[in-house]
């Protein structure tokens, strides 16, 4: 490809940290991932950090976790609000666990949750709002602040898209009860597959830790908000108190992350750069809209929606391929739309202007951790 989606970001350190934990003989989660997890926390200034096998797990596993608090836990046909421009695990885990799923509109410029219908949306039952910050890019979070103010209401984020975004100074992924990350390839650090949850809540961590290996008590410290564990370790090893997964990163994950995350400053600084340089491109090109930037985005990607009625993106799409330019839809488009969603419990508004519109006017093209000047202005041409 001449203007690729995703390259690898790895180099001499990765391969290095691979081969030392090959001659460790140490390859599932230890070490390397505890301390991949406080580097991470560091980061966020987060207070704790739980590294799963992927992003997907990473949104499983926090939505999970919200069952088994003791005070107040989600149960069985709770309302959950969620946009409906998003990846397909986002809504997975809220189907899996019962929740009452309810859809709500996308705005067409921030390509995050409609503001004012997320407002009109929450209802007395409404239990969970979860917020996904799309393409690198932040929800106004002072506003969602303001409309739960006071109400029984959990907010998480799916930030697996928006790793180093910011919102006030402020990292994305620590806004709510608990937030998600993903370190697949495509994405801001890799490695390769793997994901990880925030949280300052000390019994989210607790249960996390739990359910990520089993639901066992293995891995949980002795004062915990789980369960009151012996001393006995034989006792412990097999001891099974929450209906758990196996989620577990391998060390090789760990040892990975460790030196993406060093790295990880310049990759945005980077993305940010060419961000700047798409916008002056596209920005002014009345045939296309951008994302419009809310906070300090991470620049995932760069969307474009078709303004000119006279474009059909079946031919944009078809010219960039040619071109050897890689597109996708705007993440999955209207997941409201989607033949799956005939399983869900849910609630879908009769109209979806932002999300339809996102859903057949939209495609995105590749942000990357260098210069990629050469490829927005080949883009550029062909679009000529």
């Amino acid at each position: 490809m001449k203007y690729e989606l995703a390259t690898s970001s790895w180099d001499a350190a990765e391969l290095s940290a691979i081969q030392r934990v090959m001659e460790s003989g140490i390859y599932t989660m230890g070490r390397c991932v505890r301390e991949f997890e406080e580097a991470f926390a560091e980061y966020l200034g987060s207070k704790h950090c739980v590294m799963v096998n992927s992003g997907s797990s990473a949104n499983l596993l926090m939505v999970a976790a919200l069952f088994y608090r003791k005070d107040r836990p989600l149960k069985r046909g709770d309302e959950v609000i969620v946009p409906a421009v998003s990846w397909s695990t986002t809504y997975y885990p809220l189907y899996q666990y019962g929740l009452h799923i309810k859809f709500v509109d996308v705005n067409r410029e921030t390509l995050n949750i409609d503001l004012d219908a997320l407002k009109a949306a929450i209802t007395p039952r409404t239990r969970l709002i979860f917020a996904v910050n799309l393409l690198g890019n932040a929800n106004d979070y002072d506003a969602i602040s303001s409309m739960i103010a006071g109400r029984d209401i959990i907010l998480i984020e799916d930030n697996c898209e928006s790793l180093g975004g910011e919102w006030r100074g402020r990292k994305l992924g620590t806004f709510g009860l608990a937030g998600s990350f993903s370190m697949f390839f495509s994405h801001h650090i890799s490695t390769m597959e793997g994901g990880m949850i925030s949280t300052n809540d000390d019994e989210i961590f607790h249960i996390l830790l739990s359910m990520r290996s089993h639901g066992w008590t293995r891995h949980l410290p002795m004062d915990n908000r789980v369960c009151k564990k012996s001393s006995n370790p034989f006792e412990e090893s097999f001891r099974f108190v929450l209906p758990g997964y196996n989620l577990r990163p391998s060390e090789i994950a760990g040892a990975v992350g460790l030196q993406q995350l060093k790295k990880l400053s310049g990759f945005i600084s980077a993305r940010r750069r060419n961000a700047e340089k798409f916008l002056h491109i596209f920005g002014s090109d009345t045939r296309f809209s951008v994302q419009k930037e809310v906070g300090k985005s991470s620049w995932f990607g760069f969307s474009l929606l078709i303004r000119d009625p006279k474009i059909l993106r079946s031919e944009v799409v078809a010219r960039l391929a040619a071109a050897d330019i890689d597109t996708r839809p705007i993440v999955a488009g209207n997941f409201a739309r989607k033949e799956v969603v005939k399983w869900f419990d849910c609630e879908i508004p009769t109209s979806f202007p932002g999300a339809d519109y996102v859903d057949t006017h939209g495609f995105f093209v590749g942000n990357h951790h260098f210069d990629i000047s050469d490829r927005i202005e080949y883009l550029r041409e062909i679009l000529q």
